[in-house]
């Protein structure tokens, strides 16, 4: 069931105890890209509502940012949560916002830097074409900037070179909350259905797994996971061949050729462009989306440093899906698993693009979703 409205509202007309679980992406209360949703965190009263409509002992688990994470928190322990534990999602991206306070002073002092070299890790693969001897073309530099390395100009810029004031940011935490259990554990869960987590079922290797060099046949992918069978679909061909299979393996199996500690460990990136318009494809691609101006254009860095701007234009992504929060669909399947029992109802007060939605049907459970803008309802639908 999808409601658009405003989730305080809505909330108060679901009856009490009629969710199993809560997985949910609130606003970060990071006004970020502006959005007035996101300029605070929920308070207490839409939490004491979630609280109401949970059943005894059912988890809310709900996303916050690095830096505002004390403050979403809070409020849900006002609300009569217990906090339980702390969940990270750690990824890879990140654009670090950090100031370089080395060419801060520099500026400060109206020095001029020079320029030493080009930091090719600024730059998108292949992003980079040469025009002609002493033009260098740049098509894709991360995040802005220039791109360029410069030397500091003054003693005191010198001094401060390698500072800076911000780390990347590459994770979110997620809180454990549950709603306190009627008598002992066990008790509960026989009574309500809810109360513990699903740790069998949440274990890593319970998606789909890709093992390189594995085999070509699903016996020997059995035996390369010791027992537990697998059923797939050979791609590739000698050194190259892989083989996606379904099923639970053991946690000291190595997952998608990675043989690294940090392989055993359930790593998922940002939502890709596939998973965002999934289900999406008979929506019509917001303008903004369609073919426009390149707002970066074609930078020409000479030999000397000195730069020019050539404008161009060019079709942008097709972005049909342009929430600015997506959460990747194997995450929030995860997620739901591992707090909601079979056949259990999930409830998201804040759906956004209705990522707990699509994954909440795709592990076979009923899902409540909740949305004030009407944009974010009509893909939610869609992609659910």
């Amino acid at each position: 069931m999808i409601i658009l409205g405003d989730c305080l509202t809505e909330l108060r007309s679901l009856a009490d105890e009629s969710v199993d679980s809560i997985v949910t992406d609130p606003p970060y209360g990071l006004a970020f890209m502006g959005k007035k949703w996101d300029y605070d965190v929920p308070g207490v009263e839409v939490w004491k509502e979630c609280f109401r409509v949970l059943k005894p002992g059912g988890h809310l688990l709900s996303f916050f940012g690095s830096r505002t994470y004390h403050r979403g928190v809070i409020p849900i322990e006002d609300a009569g949560f217990e906090i339980r534990d702390q969940i990270m999602w750690v990824y890879g991206s990140g654009f670090p916002k950090s100031h370089n306070i080395s060419k801060a002073i520099d500026k400060a002092a109206k020095a001029e830097r020079v320029v030493i070299g080009r930091n090719e890790a600024a730059y998108r693969p292949n992003a980079v074409e040469t025009h002609k001897e002493g033009q260098v073309g740049n098509f894709g530099l991360k995040g802005g900037g220039s791109g360029l390395i410069t030397a500091p100009a003054t003693p005191e810029a010198k001094k401060w070179e390698g500072w800076g004031t911000a780390l990347k940011p590459a994770h979110e935490p997620i809180v454990v909350a549950r709603k306190p259990v009627q008598g002992t554990v066990a008790e509960n869960v026989l009574e309500h259905g809810t109360g513990g987590i699903n740790i069998d079922e949440s274990r890593i290797g319970t998606e789909f797994r890709t093992y390189k060099g594995a085999g070509s046949s699903p016996q020997k992918i059995a035996n390369h996971t010791k027992g537990d069978t697998g059923i797939g679909m050979l791609d590739g061909s000698g050194k190259n061949k892989t083989f996606t299979v379904e099923g639970r393996f053991p946690a000291n199996v190595i997952h998608d050729g990675v043989d690294e500690p940090w392989g055993h460990y359930f790593y998922c990136a940002k939502a890709s462009k596939k998973d965002r318009d999934e289900g999406l494809e008979a929506l019509e691609t917001p303008k903004e989306n369609l073919q426009g101006l390149d707002t970066r254009g074609r930078t020409l860095i000479r030999e000397d440093g000195t730069k020019s701007l050539v404008e161009r234009w060019k079709p942008k992504g097709e972005r049909k899906n342009n929430h600015p929060t997506v959460k990747p669909t194997d995450l929030m399947r995860y997620l739901c698993r591992l707090v909601t029992p079979p056949g259990g109802v999930v409830l998201d007060p804040f759906m956004g693009s209705g990522s707990t939605g699509k994954a909440a049907q795709k592990e076979g459970f009923e899902f409540i979703g909740i949305e004030r803008e009407p944009e974010y309802v009509e893909i939610a639908r869609q992609r659910i």
